[in-house]
């Protein structure tokens, strides 16, 4: 891969699993139980009449959940390295299937009439938290396992963190057969809200749509200065946005991205950062985002389109920032671009991949227009399919069908393995009413300033994020510290679940977890907490722009846009001077001495900030600094170009780096 240019590479499915060669028969079972769930999500999502009725909720969420934990134990290793399926896997598909089935003919007596069997629950149970094992690791198996343990000793703990005890049977019963638990908002989100997303997804990735958003970032970037870097933040971005996953993103186009940006001169640990911080700012990139940005509609009960438009600004914001990192690190140390021979033709990409782009554009126009929802991306993934026999190399034929059947199973399965068992948690804060008290308790230990329980918040999504998946501390917070800061700031909503969803994402790339950025530095064999110290530097701007947003909605495309029109230039420039600080170089003027580097992040910072009066003020000192670097710029060219007409040499000026275009 080293030797490699990012063109015409492929993203290949994520080597996490165990199903081996196309036709072996682990992957023959796989892909069985998989495409009966997918069938069968099909009828249920359209209300398609199976022998004469439509499936009730709790028959059709019972059989998914049995086939996708089935198909977890088949794909999904008990230990790392394993690669054949043993005894007890197969044993523990088998139960899964029959207690699935067993239960949903009984979905309708859950319902009316409270039908439980907490033998075989505590059975499911038991099975649940080895999936989440497998598919989270033990931090995320501690989590849900002593967090859905809670409703036990409830009655135990001091202050704002007692609650309603429960029994362990009413536990099981809870957490197992109720709406509070696997019969809630965590299969929901699962089997109706992104399963056709993920459908969709795996369909692009089965088409080549991975190869062609790298080629389209080449072509369009790859001959500036750092290249190779750019091209990685682009197509990280856009393949995170359909794939949702932070991990599967580094694994997949990093394989690619981290090798070339080596070979140009990046160092290991600045492209693992580069990396790691594109593809954890894809999972909330628009159009498709990840399943996060589904757990926030439905937990603030209102359309995926809302939150899919809210999210573009700061997503713009993240890339711009780390863009203007990677040219400033570029233009210092004198980077170049590819060489012409190894870039693309754009018009030969776009030819060859309008079809993506066609159906990426139908997509979000069903979205935001015909407001299809989670019926837009079935739709999308049909008009995929017919469009790929347009060319020989995509065309879906009866290996590529089952190949693509086999790439959605993974996708499917895996999330489903992470979201399924946090139902125990979302129960267990649920029916012991613990979520109250932590949001009045919150409110009283901030003494009702806002400015402290944002500070609480603010730790606690780290914490949480640290602990467990961002899609677990997203829930706990949603319905813990959002209320809180609601009450007594009386902020947008929309705005301050924004906030707890990117600070509680970026654990992934803060130290001492950073878990992608440690995954990001074994492709790359970089020291992984040097890499997760340089990623949070480059992602500097994510960590700034939640708090912004929180306190000016207009960012979040909220009430009042009219702050826009000073707001976003203000973000804009403070950004430009942030990046200029941190990396030595300031877009337009040059090299940055080493003692004007940290006022300069700071007057970023104040300039940044979304008031009026301290835009105004800091934007004096903004402009003192940026003449300063100018002039100082200025006087060493001069300098230089007098040395050398005394002696005869040609030196280059100060600035300009090996090649002076920009990105």
């Amino acid at each position: 891969m080293a030797d490699a240019a990012p063109t015409s590479g492929e993203i290949h499915e994520v080597e996490i699993t165990r199903l081996g060669a196309p036709f072996s028969w682990q992957s023959v079972v796989f892909v069985v139980l998989c495409t009966a769930g997918l069938a069968l999500g099909v009828l249920y999502i359209f209300g398609v009449p199976i022998g004469g009725e439509r499936l009730l909720e709790g028959q059709y969420y019972w059989i998914f959940i049995g086939l996708f934990t089935a198909a977890a134990f088949i794909a999904l290793p008990a230990l790392r390295g394993q690669t054949r399926v043993p005894l007890y896997d197969i044993a523990a598909a088998i139960a899964a299937l029959a207690i699935g089935g067993y239960f949903s003919t009984h979905a309708w007596d859950m319902v009316m009439a409270g039908w439980a069997h907490v033998p075989l629950g505590i059975v499911m149970w038991v099975l649940m938290l080895e999936v989440a094992r497998r598919s989270g690791g033990i931090p995320f198996l501690f989590v849900v396992f002593l967090l859905g343990l809670y409703p036990l000793v409830a009655d135990r703990f001091p202050g704002l963190l007692m609650g309603i005890p429960y029994g362990f049977d009413g536990m099981i019963e809870a957490h197992v057969f109720r709406t509070e638990g696997m019969m809630g908002i965590t299969t929901k989100i699962v089997a109706e809200i992104i399963l056709g997303f993920l459908v969709f997804a795996g369909v692009l990735i089965a088409t080549g749509a991975g190869s062609f958003f790298i080629d389209l970032a080449n072509a369009t970037f790859g001959r500036y200065r750092g290249g190779p870097a750019k091209v990685a933040i682009v197509a990280s971005g856009f393949f995170g946005s359909l794939s949702g996953s932070i991990f599967s993103n580094i694994a997949g186009t990093g394989s690619i991205t981290i090798p070339t940006m080596k070979k140009v001169g990046y160092p290991a640990h600045y492209a693992a950062a580069i990396e790691a911080c594109a593809s954890t700012g894809g999972v909330l990139m628009p159009p498709v985002m990840g399943a996060i940005a589904f757990v926030m509609a439905i937990t603030i009960g209102v359309d995926y389109a809302v939150v899919m438009v809210a999210a573009i600004i700061p997503s713009l914001l993240f890339y711009f920032g780390l863009m203007l990192q990677v040219d400033g690190y570029a233009a210092r140390v004198g980077l170049r671009g590819l060489p012409e021979d190894r870039i693309p033709s754009t018009r030969k990409v776009l030819a060859r991949g309008w079809p993506f782009l066609s159906v990426l554009v139908f997509l979000i126009w069903g979205l935001l227009y015909m407001r299809w929802e989670y019926y837009a991306p079935w739709y999308a993934c049909l008009l995929m399919i017919a469009l790929s026999f347009l060319r020989r190399e995509t065309r879906m034929t009866p290996m590529r069908l089952y190949e693509t059947a086999r790439q959605i199973g993974v996708l499917v399965t895996q999330t489903a393995a992470i979201i399924l068992p946090i139902a125990f948690v979302v129960s267990a804060l649920t029916i012991t009413g613990v979520t109250g008290s932590v949001t009045s308790g919150l409110v009283g230990l901030g003494g009702g300033n806002i400015y402290l329980v944002i500070l609480f918040g603010v730790v606690a999504c780290f914490i949480m994020g640290m602990a467990g998946l961002s899609i677990v501390a997203y829930i706990f917070l949603a319905v813990t510290l959002a209320p809180a800061i609601i009450e007594v700031g009386g902020l947008n909503r929309i705005a301050v679940h924004f906030f707890i969803i990117y600070y509680a994402m970026l654990a992934a790339i803060t130290p001492p977890i950073g878990a992608a950025a440690f995954l990001a530095a074994t492709i790359a064999g970089a020291r992984p907490m040097h890499t997760s110290f340089t990623a949070t530097r480059l992602g500097v701007v994510i960590y700034f722009v939640p708090l912004f947003f929180l306190f000016q909605p207009a960012l979040v495309l909220q009430d009042d846009l009219t702050p826009l029109v000073y707001v976003l230039p203000s973000i804009v420039a403070g950004i430009v001077l942030i990046a200029g600080g941190f990396e030595g170089y300031l877009l337009g003027a040059g090299m940055v001495r080493p003692w004007l580097r940290a006022p300069m992040v700071a007057a970023g910072f104040a300039f940044s900030f979304p008031s009026l009066t301290t835009t105004a003020i800091a934007g004096v000192a903004c402009a003192a600094i940026a003449g300063w670097v100018w002039l100082d710029n200025r006087r060493s060219a001069a300098g230089s170009d007098l040395l050398g007409a005394n002696t005869g040499a040609t030196l280059p000026s100060v600035g300009t780096g090996a090649d002076p275009r920009s990105g």
